[in-house]
């Protein structure tokens, strides 16, 4: 059962009711979570249909990254001066602002503003909410805790893509948006029933680089960046390929969905694995499943290779995330939960910057299998970047051990 920790001390403050402070999260979580994948689909297929390049309906996730990589660091350190709760309220109206825009149909230079606003909200958002969840939890629930707020952001993802393609052949573009502008509206009604926070007492102040280092956690950070790098940049176009494949937009929805399915119950089942048997064997197996996703869409360019890639993608993801952020949330003291979590999502979005930047370069010169390939590499290069740190610790830890024998 969560319990009060002390109020002195690295990791004090630590709040009790992560469990109470879960379920409304989410709801929260759930409904953003839909609303932002409801769009993914629908605005690929807008600019498509108003015959905008492939680069710049690519710029869109780049956009989408930019956003990501500011957010996070940005509100989660935010968030550990200020009430948690009052910063959701603000973020969850700043999604709501930014998907209105879309309804009136603007142009392309407008549609890439308002993905930068709306995953600068998303972002925040998210990195608050794990942060209200990881400080609110013992380490031995940590994992399980986060896995609930995970699997309902997933389920949202999931009824979002699921419906996605329906709702768009039912009622149209701008009709479709603004559902996904009603969305963030209805989670504040779950934001408003978080239990009152305690204040957080605060430390010395660290830049989020020098604090990650000095945890020993630079490595994960970066193979993250090299982990999205290659996902974003598989999927920034996937859309577009799919339509090239003959794929209907109806089933297009069905199998994205399926990623966010997988994660529904992968993420419980990965949290509890993170506490039983330990996060770094959870998070690298996240890492080696990352691999396998974009040469899926190689191995099988049809419905079926596309149903494979979304489903390892779920996997990978489940098992990466749920790891990463309980290791982080153990090493890190309260007062900066929020913004060592932000920097994991800025992480992320560092990585989700470059891939679809590179992947949109890359089709022209290698068509979409000689890219998937790539980002594949790239995938791969993060698991070995965790690989390497690992053994260097490991023999820094030894070496230390032999000169403090050698001064004994």
């Amino acid at each position: 059962m969560d319990t009060l920790w002390p109020t002195v001390g690295p990791f004090a403050q630590k709040q009790p009711g992560g469990r109470r402070r879960a379920i409304p999260l989410a709801g929260s979580t759930l409904l953003v979570g839909a609303s932002v994948h409801l769009l993914w689909l629908v605005l690929q297929l807008y600019l498509k249909s108003r015959g905008v390049s492939t680069f710049w309906i690519g710029m869109v996730a780049t956009f989408n990254a930019v956003g990501m990589l500011a957010g996070g660091l940005l509100w989660g350190t935010v968030s550990d001066h200020v009430r948690r709760r009052r910063l959701l309220v603000l973020l969850a109206l700043g999604l709501a602002v930014a998907m209105g825009a879309l309804v009136l149909l603007p142009p392309t230079g407008i549609i890439l503003g308002t993905s930068f606003a709306r995953s600068l909200c998303f972002s925040g958002f998210g990195a608050v909410t794990i942060a209200i969840i990881s400080g609110s939890s013992r380490a031995e629930r940590r994992g399980k805790n986060l896995s609930y707020v995970s699997s309902a952001r997933a389920l949202g993802f999931a009824l979002g893509a699921l419906s996605s393609g329906f709702l768009l052949e039912a009622i149209g573009y701008r009709a479709a948006f603004a559902v996904a502008t009603a969305l963030p509206l209805l989670a504040l009604l779950f934001v408003t029933r978080l239990p009152a926070e305690n204040p957080i007492q605060r430390t010395r102040s660290s830049s989020a680089w020098r604090e990650a280092l000095a945890l020993g956690l630079g490595d994960l950070y970066l193979a993250l960046a090299l982990r999205q790098m290659a996902i974003f940049g598989a999927f920034a176009l996937l859309y577009v390929y799919m339509d090239t494949l003959g794929i209907s937009p109806g089933v297009m929805g069905v199998v994205a969905s399926l990623n966010t399915l997988t994660q529904v119950l992968a993420l419980i089942g990965f949290g509890r694995l993170a506490d039983r048997l330990g996060r770094r064997r959870v998070f690298m197996l996240g890492f080696g499943l990352s691999i396998l996703t974009p040469c899926s869409f190689v191995i099988l360019p049809n419905v079926y290779g596309m149903a494979l890639g979304y489903i390892t993608l779920g996997l990978g993801f489940s098992s990466l995330h749920v790891g990463a952020t309980a290791h982080i949330g153990d090493r890190v003291s309260e007062d900066r939960q929020g913004q060592m979590l932000g920097l994991y999502e800025s992480s992320r979005g560092l990585g989700g910057l470059l891939g679809p930047a590179l992947a949109g370069t890359l089709i022209p010169v290698t068509g979409f299998q000689g890219m998937f390939l790539v980002m594949a590499g790239i995938a791969g290069l993060g698991f070995l970047v965790m690989l390497a740190g690992r053994i260097l610790r490991r023999r820094a830890a030894h070496d230390t051990h032999i000169a403090g024998d050698a001064a004994y």
